[in-house]
């Protein structure tokens, strides 16, 4: 079938949404669908380009200045149009309700092309990161969920990546149209229980003598980052520790300034931006991964880091307690929590049979989240749209 992938953030962008349409343009490419996708171009102007086994068409495009390095497509009505006329797809999916988004439901609903359409975050994702807003942020976060229930209605179908998110959607009593949980899924093949290379250490200077604390994502606001610092200050304190930081964001800087507020700079490693081999690779080099961003529809870097044999530990927030089951693969702390959060790491740093007990169950609840079963589950979605 020919798939058009709507995308707002997608690759180079490293985020979750970026990274699962890029996934999901590549599997279904290699089963055999002509897949085409649509995103912001990292130039400004508007070009194509073939990503390994499909086509990207980028759009015209300028810089988002509350996200770093993100590149928004703020008027490509002409441009998705032509596309759409184009391509002719059989089916499109919506991964944002950006303004991609929006052009490609216009033109899909009024060509009557069966649309889905993917939930992968919540407004308090944007509005923890635009800090001025903060004083209106509930009023304003009403009118984003109120939009966004508005615009997936406009779908044939639409879906998010666990049932906890589902759960979360404001307005879901409201939705008209059929409701789906379908995992972002995760490479099973790329991330495995095994040893980092002495490349890695010696690259990005990571002790080889001393437990890990490892977090992989963004490094925005919303993530909650200060918090685990807070946490890791209280680690390094009665146990020996070290915390590698992977990613870049807009509160990478902050986060530098707090390290050495709380005496531990010494004590951490920040990567900045990586590739993805490298992501696979600092994976494996983790005791323990910690995640306490609150508002996770599912988080593909604890899926990944899971999928590597890492025990978790993680805020009792979003959808994250379908992926660190508290007692059997790591510890749920409460939100905001740094002396809970530090117990948890403190503990499993200590012990190495609950270590070994929680990296186990890990890998078991990673493995039902192969992506082949993901693509699988779109298939079948995708071919019960078109023949409806």
């Amino acid at each position: 079938m020919k798939i058009l992938i709507a995308s707002d953030l997608h690759y180079p962008t490293i985020n979750g949404v970026a990274t699962f349409s890029r996934n999901l343009a590549r599997g279904l490419a290699a089963r055999g669908h002509t897949v085409l996708v649509v995103a912001p171009s990292q130039t400004g102007k508007k070009y194509k380009e073939v990503d390994g086994n499909h086509v990207i068409y980028r759009t015209a495009s300028v810089p988002f200045p509350f996200y770093q390095n993100f590149r928004i497509s703020p008027n490509p009505a002409r441009e998705v149009k032509k596309i759409i006329d184009d391509f002719e797809p059989d089916i499109i999916h919506i991964q944002m309700l950006m303004w991609l988004g929006q052009a490609a439901m216009k033109y899909g609903n009024k060509y009557g092309i069966p649309i889905v359409s993917t939930n992968h975050a919540m407004p308090e994702n944007l509005m923890d990161n635009i800090k001025l807003l903060a004083p209106v942020a509930r009023p304003i976060n009403y009118m984003l969920r109120e939009y966004g229930r508005r615009f997936h209605s406009k779908s044939d179908c639409v879906t998010m990546p666990t049932q906890s998110a589902i759960d979360m959607f404001s307005g879901t009593e409201k939705m008209t149209v059929p409701l789906r949980a379908i995992s972002n899924g995760i490479d099973l093949s790329r991330f495995t229980p095994s040893k980092a290379s002495p490349e890695t250490y010696e690259k990005f200077a990571i002790p080889t003598d001393l437990p890990i604390i490892s977090y992989v994502g963004r490094l925005d606001a919303e993530k909650h980052l200060s918090v685990l610092l807070h946490a890791f200050a209280r680690v390094v304190k009665t146990t020996p520790a070290h915390l590698l930081i992977v990613g870049d964001g807009t509160d990478a800087e902050n986060l530098e300034w707090l390290s050495r507020d709380l005496g531990i700079e010494d004590n951490m490693t920040f990567t900045g931006r990586v590739s993805d081999d490298e992501i696979v690779e600092l994976h494996k080099v983790g005791t323990v991964f910690a995640m306490p961003s609150p508002m996770e529809l599912q988080s593909i870097a604890t899926l990944e880091a899971m999928a590597s044999g890492k025990p978790i530990v993680a805020v009792d927030a979003g959808a994250l307690g379908e992926l660190c089951q508290d007692g059997v693969n790591g510890y749920l702390c409460e939100q905001d929590n740094d002396e809970q959060i530090a117990l948890g790491l403190a503990r499993i740093l200590t012990d190495k049979k609950e270590q070994a007990d929680f990296s186990k169950a890990s890998l078991a609840i990673a493995g039902t989240h192969n992506i082949e079963h993901t693509l699988d589950e779109f298939e079948a979605l995708y071919t019960e749209l078109i023949e409806r």
